[in-house]
């Protein structure tokens, strides 16, 4: 065998190469760029500088692709073992702007007085490489890359306290649908991004003692059958570099999964709806199906997640019984 482009000494250096010049194999095929850092992700190997300086020059070339070829190569990247070696590359090689603008957006720091914000996009990347040690479900780890999205958006400064983001999960959320339509991503997996975006503060706010069994009936109702996954985003979103710090974070999401395992030992809620059916109500309130039917439904259902009634057949009539008369008048 004759080694003409010295691949073996790449292979054993576990460097990414082009045999001839770069800016030629990538004018003729531009989504070779994305393969190379793809491979590089994948074999854990690095990518040659003139692979990431031909990328940047030719990452225009990248709009000639269908949207379904690139984003193939994307998620590739997202399900291998240290996902953040591509997305860096992507982002060094200023392709990241091109495929995907919302992550690149995230990168920067910026400072007032003495307040800094940390990087978001080098803690996205450490939040997808902790979740990939837990997880091959892709769109967990898609959940992972994409649960600030919206932080540059919602970024404000307020004097004395420092930077803030509120509302971004729930602006992040919101973003998914045209990001989704716009990558070609299957809409099945939408509603189940959105979510784990939406909620993924939820469970450090609950870790008070004084926290009710109310709102940990929410947070297990909202979240649904998805409630370990959130919890494994959550874990996954702690980054800090002190390790008391970190065993502290752990410690809080223990707890507060111990909260929901007892109140889901007591009220039975991890599939919850109510028990009186649209049916029971339609005929107990001589109602056609309509809106209404709804508004009551829903009453009972609160009634129980606020705890004023068990979750049960009889308490849930019972209750039907005493609020119909209000939404009848």
């Amino acid at each position: 065998m004759i080694d003409t482009y010295n691949g073996l000494n790449d292979i054993e250096n576990k460097i990414i190469r082009t045999p001839l010049d770069p800016l030629e194999t990538f004018n003729d095929d531009p989504l070779r760029i994305l393969r190379a850092f793809r491979f590089a992700t994948q074999l854990n190997f690095s990518a040659d500088e003139k692979i990431i300086g031909a990328a940047n020059q030719l990452k225009e070339r990248l709009r000639i692709v269908s949207q379904e070829r690139i984003t193939d190569e994307f998620l590739k990247i997202l399900s291998s073992p240290r996902p953040s070696t591509g997305l860096k590359l992507l982002y060094k090689s200023g392709v990241l702007e091109i495929i995907f603008p919302e992550i690149s957006n995230l990168a920067g720091v910026e400072q007032r007085k003495d307040y800094h914000h940390k990087d978001v996009f080098l803690h996205t990347c450490k939040v997808v490489d902790n979740i990939s040690k837990e997880t091959e479900n892709i769109w967990l780890r898609f959940a992972a890359l994409v649960h600030d999205i919206a932080k540059p958006q919602t970024k404000k400064f307020i004097e004395g306290i420092g930077w803030t983001f509120h509302g971004h999960e729930e602006l992040g959320a919101r973003m998914m649908k045209s990001i989704f339509k716009r990558m070609k991503l299957p809409f099945t997996k939408l509603d189940y991004v959105e979510k784990l975006i939406r909620l993924h503060l939820r469970p450090i706010a609950l870790v008070s003692e004084e926290v009710t069994d109310s709102a940990i009936r929410r947070l297990i109702v909202s979240a649904g059958e998805d409630l370990e996954d959130l919890i494994t985003l959550c874990r996954a979103d702690i980054t800090s570099k002190q390790p008391v710090k970190v065993a502290k974070y752990l410690e809080n999401y223990e707890m507060v999964m111990n909260k929901v395992r007892e109140v889901e030992e007591k009220d039975k809620l991890k599939a919850f709806q109510s028990p009186v059916r649209g049916e029971t109500i339609m005929e107990v309130c001589n109602l056609s199906p309509s809106k209404k039917v709804g508004e009551i439904k829903k009453a009972i259902e609160e009634a129980i997640l606020d705890g004023k009634i068990g979750n049960n057949y009889e308490e849930a009539y019972q209750y039907l019984l005493e609020i119909k008369d209000k939404y009848l008048m």
